[in-house]
């Protein structure tokens, strides 16, 4: 199927939150996944979550769920490699992630990481805010699959040491109140999440 393939990072374990899934939590009116889907959904064609464990329990997001595709719960970087085996599955040339803790994302993160993505040899882009990288929000070419996943079987983890030996183009992102990639980490921010809305 033509058109953004999109996955939703949800494999974290919430050791700031006292464990569990953070994306269940209360927000909004729902919860905070239910947020990000809401912003995500309208800017692609296909979405899916990577979660590891019982899929059951993201049941009323009514999302494809799939487990990362190498073993060892290696971080971000394994949830990056899921979306492409999936996207590439699904003959998408490439492939967007988003944080699952992400509330606020931008209404135009797609369009502006595809049109940063432009200016890469690699064809990958992360979003930046106010200085800041947001890499696990970002656009990876289906082709590097299995560069990431010597990457991985090589010992790296950190995200940006990847993104980094592959040039990653910068997508800036307005600084907002709230800050679009703030992410909900501990019970304070899950507050401050609630009182944004």
């Amino acid at each position: 199927m033509s058109g953004p393939h999109a996955m939703i990072l949800a494999g974290g374990g919430a050791r700031r939150m006292g464990g569990g899934d953070k994306g269940l939590l209360a927000l909004g009116g729902g919860t905070v996944l239910g947020q990000v889907v809401a912003r995500i959904e309208p800017q692609v064609t296909r979405l899916a979550l990577n979660a590891n464990g019982d899929p059951a329990r993201f049941a009323a997001l009514g999302l494809p769920v799939r487990p990362d595709t190498i073993d060892g719960q290696l971080g971000p970087l394994a949830g990056i490699l899921t979306a492409m085996d999936w996207a590439n599955a699904q003959g998408a040339a490439s492939v967007f992630t988003v944080a699952g803790d992400t509330p606020f994302l931008p209404g135009d993160l797609i369009p502006r990481l595809m049109l940063a993505a432009e200016d890469a040899p690699s064809g990958m882009a992360i979003a930046t805010s106010d200085g800041r990288a947001h890499p696990t929000c970002g656009l990876w070419p289906v082709g590097l699959a299995d560069d990431l996943r010597r990457t991985l079987q090589d010992g790296t983890r950190r995200l940006t040491d990847w993104t980094d030996k592959h040039t990653a183009a910068m997508a800036p992102f307005p600084a907002t109140k709230p800050d679009p990639f703030f992410n909900i980490n501990t019970p304070d921010d899950l507050v401050t999440a609630r009182e944004f809305l």
